[in-house]
């Protein structure tokens, strides 16, 4: 099983990493022509809120609610009920969706204010206008998870995990063709978020059809259904947020702070968004269904068997990522945006945040699954509580941190309380007997440090100096680069198996 596992993660995340590709090649043509300033800062802006939006309706609450339901009736009910569940949520997500949107589009001067609230006049203007072409996005992209959600209940992971390439896509070439026949340039990359939520949508489509579980959408055919996924949903909504709830905190605090604060912020978050979404969401992807089942079939040992197994890869992928990516800071930055209008001023103040953002990547992955571990019971309201408490001691600490390390105070803030909202879920689930760990993690623990350890002082000792990046061209900064991230992955799997841990201890599934 472990084996099926793992092999369904590897699809999510070989998808996701095309995905991811695409995503860097998108920031990379938005940093060279754009750069990082006010007008950057705006866009940013009119992005966040939809997408933040869309961690709610889509990838967040609701997948978290819908799945465990959907597992249920999969399991347990026939064909026609599961038809008609998917039926009558298609038409309550889908209303609720609508007026959503016809509220945003209206109120957008409004959200602007309370979420980027030390905006001048221009920049406000500039990000209201942007938002309103944004704003739709929530709709279609909503409507595209639900369709996602149904695809990976089924174990059809590839499509979902494939489908955000089509946004990556739709920016880059707004931004390239679109951009330079407008009279406000930036606004072309807001019209290129609305074109990716229609065409994400109608992707999905032929593979709905193919499973017959096309939505009819109808309010009358499972309220019963409904209503459980949503008294699951209101509290999910805020509990799988939290780090997506801490970021717009930080765009408000940051929204004070000099021109390209935000976008020091955001072009930071995209690097520790890669392993996050390559490895940590793919896993809890594969996850969420597979709990569900096996809590749907009151497999308890299995259950915590199969967390434990996830755990350990974790910390296998995200610790040596972490690490690479707070002592490779400067180089990578460098080599992806310092370019045309992104300055080497822009790099350094990047890589700031994005050294205190690798801090909170094992822990920003950790939630995920631990997550996972309590919505697949339909469980949502610890992690409501967890997600409170990692709130606040977010704003504690932006108000902590901001006046010593400015915008990568706030970056840091939201890696600490992540770290407590981690150490919270695993201390309940461990409470509770939901998860036990098996015995070996003393030993798996010293065999990471380990590595790791050599990992980084062959890299702090070897790498060229900031200033030696900034003055090589393309060409040499992507060789070393490359070079660099080779020689710290054969030398991390090296000491691994120096230290004893073998293929076999990672794909057994206890």
């Amino acid at each position: 099983m472990s084996r099926k596992l793992l092999k369904s993660t590897f699809t999510v995340g070989a998808m996701t990493t095309i995905s991811r590709v695409f995503g860097l090649i998108r920031d990379i043509v938005i940093a060279r022509l754009f750069g990082a300033g006010a007008e950057v800062d705006a866009f940013i802006v009119a992005f966040r809120i939809p997408n933040f939006l869309r961690r709610l309706f889509a990838e967040g609450g609701f997948s978290q609610a819908f799945v465990p339901i959907l597992a249920e009736y999969k399991e347990q009910r026939d064909e026609a009920a599961v038809k008609a569940l998917v039926d009558q949520t298609s038409a309550t997500l889908g209303l609720v969706l609508f007026l959503v949107t016809l509220v945003g589009v209206i109120a957008a001067p409004v959200l602007i204010t309370i979420f980027a609230s030390g905006f001048d006049d221009a920049k406000h203007v500039m990000a209201s206008d942007m938002l309103r072409i944004t704003f739709p996005y929530i709709l279609f992209i909503s409507l595209t998870a639900f369709a996602a959600s149904i695809l990976n209940t089924y174990k059809q992971f590839a499509v979902p995990a494939f489908t955000p390439v089509l946004l990556n896509l739709s920016l880059i070439g707004c931004a390239i063709w679109l951009a330079p026949m407008m009279e406000v340039p930036i606004e072309a990359l807001a019209w290129g978020v609305l074109i990716a939520g229609i065409v994400q949508l109608l992707f999905q489509f032929p593979f709905l059809f193919r499973l017959k579980l096309f939505p009819r959408p109808s309010l009358n055919k499972d309220k019963q259904g409904v209503n459980r996924i949503l008294k699951l949903m209101l509290p999910t909504l805020f509990a799988v947020s939290i780090v997506q709830i801490n970021l717009l905190i930080d765009t408000i605090f940051a929204s004070f702070l000099v021109d390209g604060s935000i976008s020091w912020l955001y072009y930071s978050d995209r690097m520790v968004e890669f392993p996050l979404g390559v490895f940590g969401i793919a896993l809890a992807t594969v996850l969420l269904p597979n709990l569900s089942s096996e809590h749907a079939k009151k497999a308890t040992e299995k259950f915590s068997g199969t967390l434990d197994w996830a755990l350990r890869w974790v910390f296998l992928i995200a610790v040596p990522a972490a690490v690479g990516l707070a002592v490779l800071a400067v180089p990578v930055l460098a080599t992806l945006f310092q370019y045309d209008e992104f300055t080497s001023y822009a790099t350094i103040m990047s890589g700031k945040s994005l050294l205190a953002y690798s801090l909170g990547l094992p822990a920003f992955i950790l939630i995920k699954i631990f997550a996972t571990g309590f919505f697949s019971r339909q469980d949502t309201k610890t992690p409501v509580k967890i997600g409170a408490i990692a709130m606040v001691a977010n704003i504690g600490l932006n108000f902590l941190l901001i006046g010593l390390f400015q915008h990568a105070g706030l970056a840091l803030a939201t890696s600490l309380s992540a770290c407590l909202q981690a150490l919270l879920l695993f201390y309940l689930l461990k409470k509770e007997a939901v998860y036990i760990p098996v015995s070996g993690w003393f030993k798996f623990g010293l065999q990471i440090f380990v590595a790791v350890v050599a990992m980084a002082l062959l890299i702090v000792y070897f790498v060229a100096v900031p200033e030696q990046w900034f003055a090589w061209g393309l060409l040499e900064r992507a060789g070393m680069l490359s070079l660099w991230i080779a020689v710290s992955i054969v030398c991390y799997f090296s000491v691994l198996w120096l230290t004893g841990l073998r293929w076999q201890h990672m794909t057994a599934r206890h």
